[in-house]
Parts: C-alpha cells; sequence; structure tokens
C-alpha cells in the first residue's frame, strides 16, 4: 500500500517551499500518493470556505500523514482561515504531541560562540492540545474602560500525563554523541511556584511518571532557568518537556539555536495515528512570490515525516543531502549562498540522484 500524504502548502511562501519539499519526496523512488489540498487564504477569500465539513475525519481516515506548508495572509485580518486548518487539525485529531528536535546541522549555522552543531542536540516535546490554547476564557465590557479580558490556561492530568509519558519513553531511544554514556535527562520546565494549581499538577505527575522510567534522569527546571540554560550549556540537554504557552515560546529560541526559522521543521503527533508535519516558518507575505523562501525547513520536514512512516533509509538519504548542500554553501541568500528557492531544491535533488540508495 503507498503511503497517503495530505499537501497542504498554506500561504505565502508556504507554497513555494512546500513545492520544492514535493520534488524531493517524488525523487525518493518511494510508494507514495501524493493528495494536494487547496486550504489557504485565496481558497477562503475565493469561497468563504475555510475547510469544508468533515475534513479532519477525512483526514484521520484517508491520510496516513499530512504535510502543510505555513498560513497567514493579510488579506485575511483575523487569520481565522489558519487558525481554523491548523489548530482545527491540532485539537480535531488529537495532535497532542508537539514535536521539535533541536539539531545543529552545521557548526557555521551555530550563533553560540562557544558551541557547534555537536552540542546543539536536543529535543523540545511541546503539549499541543491544552494550556492557554484551549480557547477557554471570554471579555466582559469589551471596547469600554472597564473591559476585562479572561484567557484559561486548561491542564488535565490526561493531557500532562501522556505528553510526559512520551518524553519519557522517547528519551530512551534517543542518541546523542555526547551523551557519553549517561543516563538520558529528560527535563521539565514549568512555573509551579506562581502557577499554583496547573503548574503543581505538572510537577507532581513528572515526579511520579519518572518513577516508571529509572532508566532515565528526570530533571526540573523553571522555564525562564531554562531559556539561561539553552544557551548556556545546550550540550547537557537531551529531552525537555513543557505545556504548550511555554513550548511555544522556547521552541523558537531552540530553532534560532540550530539555525534558525528556515531551517527547523515539527510534527504535530498522536503516535500511532495520522499526524501533520510542518516547518516552522510563517508564511512572510513580503517575501512571497520573490524566488528567495529558504526551502530546507520544508525538506526536512518532509524527512521527519518519512521517519514517522517508518522509512527511515530514505529519511536518512535525505538527511544527507540536505547536510552536503549546507556544507557546499548551496543555499538561499538567508543561510549566506546566492541560490533562488527552486535551485535550492535543485541542488538537494542532484544530490539525491547521485547516491545509491541504501
Amino acid at each position: 500500500m503507498p503511503h497517503r500524504i495530505a499537501v497542504i502548502p498554506g500561504d505565502g511562501i508556504g507554497v513555494e517551499t512546500t513545492r520544492e519539499a514535493v520534488r524531493v519526496l517524488q525523487a525518493l523512488d518511494l510508494d507514495l500518493r501524493l493528495i494536494p489540498f487547496p486550504w489557504s487564504a485565496d481558497h477562503y477569500l475565493a469561497t468563504g470556505e475555510t475547510v469544508p465539513a468533515g475534513a479532519f475525519e477525512m483526514l484521520r481516515r484517508d491520510a496516513d500523514a499530512v504535510l502543510v506548508g505555513a498560513f497567514g495572509d493579510p488579506r485575511v485580518a483575523d487569520n481565522r482561515h489558519a487558525r481554523e486548518i491548523l489548530l482545527g487539525m491540532r485539537f480535531e485529531m488529537d495532535l497532542y504531541v508537539n514535536y521539535r528536535p533541536v539539531k545543529c546541522l552545521l557548526d557555521s549555522l551555530s550563533p553560540l560562540k562557544k558551541a557547534g552543531a555537536r552540542e546543539i542536540d536536543f529535543v523540545i516535546f511541546r503539549e499541543n492540545t491544552e494550556g492557554a490554547y484551549a480557547g477557554a476564557g471570554g471579555q466582559l465590557k469589551r471596547g469600554t474602560p472597564d473591559e476585562v479580558a479572561i484567557e484559561e490556561d486548561i491542564s488535565t492530568r490526561k493531557g500532562v500525563e501522556r505528553i510526559t509519558r512520551h518524553a519519557f519513553a522517547f528519551a530512551r531511544t534517543f542518541e546523542k554523541p555526547t551523551r557519553e554514556g549517561r543516563r538520558p535527562r529528560v527535563l521539565m520546565a514549568d512555573k509551579h511556584n506562581v502557577q499554583r494549581f496547573g503548574g503543581e499538577l505538572w510537577h507532581r505527575v513528572f515526579r511520579e511518571v519518572a518513577a516508571e522510567f529509572p532508566d532515565c534522569e528526570p530533571q526540573h527546571m523553571f522555564v525562564d532557568a531554562l531559556t539561561m540554560q539553552m544557551v548556556r550549556d545546550p550540550a547537557s540537554l537531551d529531552v525537555v518537556v513543557t505545556n504548550n504557552m511555554f513550548g511555544d515560546i522556547v521552541t523558537d529560541l531552540g530553532a534560532m539555536l540550530q539555525g534558525g526559522m528556515g531551517v527547523a521543521a515539527s510534527g504535530n503527533l498522536h503516535p500511532g495515528k495520522t499526524s501533520m508535519f510542518e516547518p516552522i516558518h510563517g508564511s512572510a507575505p513580503p517575501l512571497a512570490g520573490k524566488g528567495i523562501a529558504n526551502p530546507i525547513g520544508s525538506i526536512v520536514t518532509a524527512q521527519m515525516m518519512l521517519e514517522g512512516l517508518g522509512e527511515r533509509d530514505a529519511a536518512a538519504r535525505l538527511e544527507h543531502a540536505v547536510l552536503g548542500c549546507l556544507a557546499a554553501g548551496e543555499t538561499t541568500t538567508d543561510l549566506g549562498g546566492t541560490l533562488t528557492t527552486s535551485q535550492a531544491g535543485d541542488a538537494v535533488l542532484r544530490r539525491l540522484e547521485r547516491m545509491e540508495p541504501r
């Protein structure tokens, strides 16, 4: 059976970078069925529809994975289409694991003076369906001097426990050269000193789950201390787990450590079920159509998706091709190269063509 992959390029540069990722996937000689969907700002403005009724159930039923681009367009002032597509998939498909590897591929990409690619190699797991993004809250007396806005931060035991357990289970399989024989570390970041209820739940459940994994070393930091540790000593980190809001922030810092938004990938996972994969760069409307967007983020996102589909040999070949391009300076201008978006995709394709299948 072919792997059935829904492709949703989205808006802005997402269309251009996803195009290169699709070209690369098609060159890998795999049994893939790539199914495009038009959901985007253009589609919304033309039809008034963000996603059709039953769309997420259809993806769960008919797709093995979803590859998306980027969303956001100034013509849709409230970003309704982006919210209903992306958050819709996360919540309706229960994609509770946001998986963000922080891996620097080349020393020259690291912004840290004392850390190169070898030291920047860890993973952040962000709870993806609860927290401050759950949509609970409201406004009172809107538009008046007495206006009140309430945003509820929701944590459930089920939600905290399953993302924590996933982080520990992953840590058992995570290999990195700098670990040097020690137990894998799982670090939970929170602010339970000020978040008395949700924070306390995270802290308590983390300790309980950690007891089930004696082969791992549990650690804790307040999230502000974690941001300092990521810059000061990234090699000390293996697996980090945190809530939705804090995860949103620290994963962007992680992306900058590995070389910038243009080279970072993410997975929105429900282990064992249809999951969604997206680069973390935005839609960057001012750059759209100029042929200067960096496609590496989309290409390594496709690599992550292949790993999730069990195509590890193809994923390894793709990573090797990307590493070769980066080392040779065959990149777009944001990484110091001179190539256009499509030329950067061509460079990856040429390196794949020269490789023998494993």
